[in-house]
Formats: C-alpha cells, structure tokens, sequence
C-alpha cells in the first residue's frame, strides 16, 4: 500500500534512520488507518528478544513498589516493552519461584528489588548472564555486590539525617523502627542511625531500637508496646513510612497527639505520608525515578547500546520537614 520495501516499513515503525520523513509520515499514516500491529512473536524470533522484561517486588499494596512499579512500567512501554509483575511477600522461596518463570518465559531482563544482604540468587543471574538490574537494595556479599548493577538511595544518610533532625528538635529520648534486618537498605539505615546517635552523644537503650521488617502492623505493635514501658520515647523514626503510619496509628489510639506528645518520622516519602491531616515528615526517595532508570539501564544492557560498564547508582538522602515532629512550632533548640 506504501509501494516500500520492508525495510522502509520497518524502519519507519521502529523510529530507525534511514528513510525520508515523507516516507516514514505516509507508512505511519497507512499502519494507522489500517490498524496494523506487529506480531511480536515473528519480532522475537528475528531479534531473539521478547522484549518482556520482569519487575519482582514484594507487595504492590505498599505505596513504595507501587510507585517503583508504575516508573518501571510506563519506561518500559516508552521504549517498547512489556512488563511481567511478581510480588515475592519477602518470601525467599517465591523470589526463587519467580525467578525460574521469568527465565522460563524468556524474558529479555529482570529488575529486583527484593534482594537480602547474602542473597541466593544473584549469583544465578550473573552466571546465566542474564541482564538484571537491583533497585532499593543489593547483596553485601562483596564479590556480588561488585558484578550487580544497581540504584539505591544513600540510606545510611537516611538514618543519620532523622536522628540528627529529631535531636535538635530537643528529642534525647528516640526510638527507631528498623526495617527487615536481612536488607541491605535496612541494616545501612541503622548504621547511619546509630553513627548519629554516638556522634552527638545519645545511648538509647537496646528495647527502643526493634526490627518492624517493613510491617504497618508490626510497626504498630512495636510502638504500642514502648508506649506503655516505663520510660517511653518521645520521638520514633520509622525507617520506612509505611511503618512510620503504622506507629502514628498506635501513638493516636494510646490517646496521645502528634507532634505534641510524641514526634514522629518516616523514609521514602510516600503520597499518602504527604495528606493533609497526616503531613509525615520524612527522607525522601526518588521512587518513581529509580523505576524509571532502572529500565534505561536494564534496556541498554539488553541491547547493547553503550559499551557495557557496571552501573552503580546512589541517590541523595532529602529530608522533607513537615508537621509531625514539631519544627513549624519551635524551630531547632540546638
């Protein structure tokens, strides 16, 4: 219908060089018009790709992977490809299970953002050369870590910039919320938490730093449990908001008013943190961004677009001051 060659079709459907934009306008026009799709199944066998690439999490119900999930997905489609979603639980055995029906399926790449600190399965993926990307967390194993290209936010800043935030708020009494301790963005945030804690002098005892493995409901028994000891905190830094609503739920029913009884602090800078009534402070993470460049990476890696290097990314901490631990009231005291 065009009177060109498949080539000429091809390139102009692909947004490849090397046909005239008058040409490439009229093939366009006609694929449109006629509702024509490629097949992707004769495309896969010609390049050898699938162009389906796999995003494991573990719970779209969180608003961290949801918007993780969301950056991932629409880059994805920008550049042509499809997205297979897996959610792991923090289950082990599932990311294994996961992984064995996306290699299976053929994909083209994988994005994991589920990997523990001595993770069973890096190796795998480096061994099978099977193009894979970490986001939010990495193996701390250091042969592994060195071969796993990955984007991560600097969480050991994270931890040290909410402690240093709530002590000059005049807070001595903190307690921390960790995440799953078998994480590598959960045990650097503590690091960081801790390195503040020694630096300006403040030994808190050991029943106020306890593990909410990225659990509402666990974060709300934690900080229940605290309210009622004998002597309570007057601050918790969650390290994750969806602890952090987790506690600000057990704070409101104990009876107690945020930031005026208890202060109250986040990671990750969630939507819903962000609501009126709610108005968490907390550490912002670029989630939709690292969902994004996660993609490009993966993509180029894929397809060979640049000469292949390990890409390791680490993004800045910011701290995102709102209304939960009353520095609109009082400013810094120290």
């Amino acid at each position: 219908m065009a009177n060109a060659s498949v080539a000429a079709v091809s390139m102009s459907l692909n947004n490849r060089p090397g046909i005239g934009d008058e040409k490439r306008q009229k093939i366009k026009e006609i694929a449109k018009k006629t509702g024509y799709q490629p097949s992707l199944v004769a495309k896969s066998l010609v390049n050898k790709r699938s162009y389906i690439i796999g995003l494991i999490i573990n719970d779209i119900a969180d608003h961290f992977f949801a918007e993780l999930a969301k950056g991932v997905e629409d880059t994805a489609k920008k550049h042509g490809y499809s997205t297979i979603l897996c959610t792991t639980d923090g289950n082990l055995k599932t990311q294994e299970d996961y992984l064995d029906i996306l290699c299976s399926r053929g994909v083209d790449g994988i994005i994991i953002s589920t990997v523990v600190a001595e993770d069973p399965h890096i190796e795998f993926l480096i061994d099978e050369k099977i193009p894979f990307v970490c986001i939010n967390r990495i193996p701390l194993i250091p042969y592994l870590e060195k071969k796993a290209e990955y984007i991560i936010m600097d969480n050991y800043s994270a931890g040290y910039k909410g402690i240093e935030h709530l002590w000059k708020l005049g807070h001595d009494k903190i307690a921390i919320i960790t995440g799953s301790l078998n994480a590598s963005n959960a045990i650097e945030s503590l690091k960081g938490s801790k390195a503040a804690l020694k630096k300006i002098g403040i030994k808190i005892p050991k029943r106020c730093i306890k593990e909410g493995k990225y659990s509402h409901q666990e974060a709300y028994l934690v900080c229940e449990r605290l309210l009622k000891s004998k002597n309570p905190p007057t601050a918790f830094f969650a390290h994750d908001d969806n602890m952090a609503l987790g506690a600000r739920e057990a704070i409101l029913h104990s009876g107690l008013e945020i930031p005026k009884d208890i202060a109250l602090m986040g990671i990750d800078n969630i939507k819903t943190g962000a609501l009126a009534g709610i108005e968490l402070t907390t550490i912002s993470q670029k989630k939709y961004e690292m969902g994004a460049m996660g993609v490009k990476i993966l993509i180029n890696r894929i397809e060979e677009k640049v000469p292949h290097m390990v890409e390791k990314i680490v993004l800045d901490a910011e701290l995102v001051v709102r209304k939960t631990c009353g520095y609109q009231d009082s400013g810094y005291l120290r």
